[in-house]
């Protein structure tokens, strides 16, 4: 599976995708120190293994053009190596087409100069500074909020990697850079294992309501009970898709850490018939185009 394989069937049977969020790691190569809390993903994820993932795809009306690669949590002094690699991955397998960085944001003005450095790499098109398990107020120091802000001016994204309950705090932070487009990674983490929770609802849709946001369709099934069923995920991307609309949303794979609990073709079809009663053109824009406009791919 490449972005030349000939399909048995025409594209027009097929739905491009474009994954929104992709990891790959290689613990031989660098180091991720979450990693040593979940042995079951303690190994090397290589594009390889995502074609071994998503064999037979298109025989369920899918196809993969392209994918975006999300910084994987190795150390901070790693960051650079880990773009370089992935952009020697890249060369070999083109569906890479664009990579969301590491950078320190909290240093504010101190991290201009590698914020500038990312924005001149051929495929960097967004940064991630992972904030899900910071303490209040982290996202909104003065420090914090002057990073984010240099992004504007590199012509990167800012991915927001949250937990259910950090949502109203980050609210506050994209309205006071409305220059930067904000991406909300895997629907804001609902605590969908604890059942429907009407903040979540709530402050997603306070997110939602500002338009320099737009939200991934993803990482729901890691926030479920072992043995849900895609009916107890479709009210959380309803909701999702009615506050944002489809033009401002994603697909996200999250793969390998969805492998934890579910299978990539399993997700997509999850996703698929959340968005089942919407227009050809805003499924399109959930699969493919809303993630081509935000990280700028070509393809």
């Amino acid at each position: 599976m490449n972005a030349t394989t000939t399909d048995h069937r025409t594209p027009d049977h097929l739905v491009e995708v474009v994954d929104s969020h992709l990891h790959l790691w290689d613990p031989a190569r660098l180091d991720y120190p979450w990693l040593a809390q979940v042995p079951s993903l303690h190994r090397s994820y290589l594009p390889a293994d995502l074609q071994v993932a998503t064999t037979g795809l298109d025989q369920t009306g899918f196809r993969l053009e392209a994918a975006v690669f999300v910084e994987a949590g190795r150390t901070d002094r790693h960051a650079d190596a880990e773009v370089d690699w992935v952009e020697q991955l890249a060369a070999e397998w083109p569906v890479l087409r664009a990579v969301v960085a590491h950078a320190p944001l909290e240093r504010g003005g101190g991290a201009a100069a590698q914020v500038a450095a990312l924005g001149r790499r051929r495929l960097v098109t967004g940064v991630r500074r992972n904030i899900q398990d910071e303490a209040p107020g982290f996202s909104v120091c003065d420090d914090f909020v002057d990073g984010v802000r240099l992004l504007a001016a590199n012509g990167l994204c800012f991915d927001l990697c949250v937990r259910h309950h950090q949502l109203a705090e980050v609210t506050l932070l994209v309205a006071r850079v409305p220059q930067v487009t904000f991406v909300l990674d895997h629907v804001g983490k609902p605590p969908v294992a604890a059942g429907p929770t009407g903040s979540w609802r709530d402050d997603l849709s306070r997110l939602a309501d500002l338009p320099n946001v737009v939200c991934k369709l993803s990482g729901l099934a890691t926030e479920s009970t072992p043995g849900w069923v895609g009916a107890d995920l479709l009210p959380y991307l309803e909701h999702a898709l009615r506050r944002f609309g489809a033009d401002r949303c994603l697909f996200g794979g999250d793969w390998p850490v969805a492998t934890l609990a579910t299978g990539y073709r399993r997700w997509l079809g999850i996703v698929h018939t959340a968005c089942a009663g919407l227009p050809a053109a805003q499924r399109r824009a959930v699969f493919a185009d809303t993630a081509r406009r935000v990280y700028r791919l070509s393809c």
